[in-house]
């Protein structure tokens, strides 16, 4: 690039509720200059009024989204699928520490412009926010492969691939050890809705409570596709 043309400056707003991992996600893009971190929010529904107000008529806008799976408040693909509704346009890039079979498929499934762990290399990240926020899709080789394993398995699901969106959900704070109680203030249910879900997600996995549902993810996490 010749040192005269200007450089196109692509505006980024990072949701996680981690300020360790925020500032290290920012820490990572200051040093590519066509990257600048406008906002960032450590809920689901803050990350929802940022976008909001970023890109209301006559607002700066926004180039591209970081966000973290897990929110408080408003779950992070639930604040994806609300984002894809109100800006169809605007990419999103999940970050998580969940294994790649465990959501990649349905991150992209959900309208995500890609999917990366969070321990991803500096330069992949750097990578991935450029070519997302360019109109592209970012895939890892594991989420690609995680990918491929849904579309293969389409028609034919079992366990927790079989999980509805909202099984997913409770399903995954199930295993960090909430209570139905906790679940259902989070996800904003009535505890005997989470129980429902509960009850289907254990006839799904085939396991028969809350221990052996922690070992069904753990054995799940071992053999995800490694990066």
């Amino acid at each position: 690039m010749n040192a005269n043309t200007p450089v196109t400056t692509r505006r980024v707003l990072i949701g996680d509720d981690h300020r360790i991992v925020r500032e290290g996600l920012k820490q990572m893009l200051a040093d590519a200059p066509d990257l600048q971190v406008v906002a960032e929010a450590q809920t689901g529904t803050e990350v929802l009024a940022r976008v909001r107000s970023l890109c209301a008529d006559g607002g700066p806008g926004l180039d591209v989204v970081l966000l973290d799976i897990a929110m408080p408040e408003l779950d992070g693909l639930d604040v994806l699928q609300a984002i894809k509704r109100e800006h169809p346009r605007l990419p999103v890039l999940m970050l998580s520490t969940y294994p790649e079979r465990q959501f990649a498929a349905r991150c992209m499934q959900l309208g995500a412009a890609g999917y990366l762990h969070k321990s991803a290399d500096p330069d992949d990240m750097v990578m991935a926010v450029r070519k997302v926020a360019a109109g592209g899709v970012f895939v890892s080789a594991a989420a690609a492969e995680a990918l491929a394993q849904a579309v293969g398995a389409a028609g034919t699901r079992a366990g927790a691939d079989a999980l509805s969106h909202r099984e997913h959900q409770v399903f995954r704070l199930l295993v960090t050890g909430q209570t139905v109680g906790q679940i259902g203030a989070q996800l904003r249910l009535a505890p005997n809705t989470v129980s429902t879900y509960r009850a289907r997600i254990l006839e799904k996995t085939g396991t028969r409570n809350d221990v052996e549902l922690a070992l069904y993810a753990e054995r799940l996490a071992q053999s995800s596709p490694r990066r």
